[in-house]
């Protein structure tokens, strides 16, 4: 068996809310009971309707949550996330390469000759060219705005990255393009990746294995072939036959 990436144990994660101006905060529960791994060099799928839990997941395993029992195991550095709108992850006013070298800024440990290095390297990896270090994200497509939050989230040597919808907001086209991006680093680093999406025909595409995730609980996980042609759920089935629906 591979070793092992992340391992989440028995998690439950809430919140803290107030239904009103005068009334005490309430815990809401919003994860229940999760257990799951990710192994190293794995794309991970998480599919759910909005609502169902998978911000929240993310937002434990990214450390942005506190409020939570059980037990959330990080096997590598410290994970990073690609979001799901490169325009509004990445900082209007900066520069690609500005961009680009902040993470390694503020990991500190390197000259100014190895950060602008390191910067020409995840660009050619990322598919681009070292012109880019001079424009801004405005002048650059979906495509390639959503290379560099690639880029920018693998420059520190992260070797888990969750994927959070990253290609939804891409024409059919350049979602291809940034699938085999993905698989393509996968290898090139040995990464391990938590691909998030509503489209459980992209996940088919590039996932080993999936979780199903209903009102914050995991109701189905396995491998992707198994869980495509055999489902045991009924929300399994639902969600599946949606994806069938549309992609007719």
């Amino acid at each position: 068996m591979a070793a092992k990436t992340l391992e989440v144990s028995n998690l439950n994660a809430w919140y803290m809310i107030k239904k009103s101006p005068f009334s005490p905060k309430e815990k809401k529960v919003v994860l229940h009971d999760l257990n799951f791994f990710i192994e190293e060099n794995e794309i991970l799928g998480l599919v759910g309707e909005s609502g169902c839990g998978k911000s929240t997941l993310c937002k434990v395993i990214l450390g942005m949550l506190k409020d939570y029992e059980g037990t959330v195991t990080h096997h590598t550095s410290r994970p990073q996330i690609v979001f799901q709108d490169p325009f509004g992850s990445l900082n209007p006013v900066k520069k690609i390469g500005w961009i680009l070298e902040e993470p390694l800024r503020i990991a500190g440990g390197y000259t100014k000759e190895e950060r602008e290095k390191k910067v020409d390297e995840m660009l050619t990896a990322v598919g681009l060219s070292e012109e880019f270090k001079n424009r801004y994200p405005r002048e650059l497509s979906g495509g390639q705005r959503q290379r560099i939050s690639i880029g920018a989230a693998l420059i520190s040597g992260a070797k888990l990255i969750i994927a959070d919808e990253p290609v939804s907001a891409l024409d059919v086209t350049v979602q291809a393009q940034i699938l085999d991006l993905l698989l393509d680093l996968k290898e090139k680093f040995g990464l391990s990746i938590l691909f998030i999406s509503h489209d459980l025909n992209v996940v088919y595409q590039l996932c080993s294995r999936v979780l199903v995730m209903k009102k914050g609980r995991i109701v189905e996980q396995g491998d992707i072939d198994e869980i495509y042609d055999h489902p045991r759920e009924a929300y399994t089935k639902e969600l599946l036959d949606a994806a069938m629906d549309f992609e007719g």
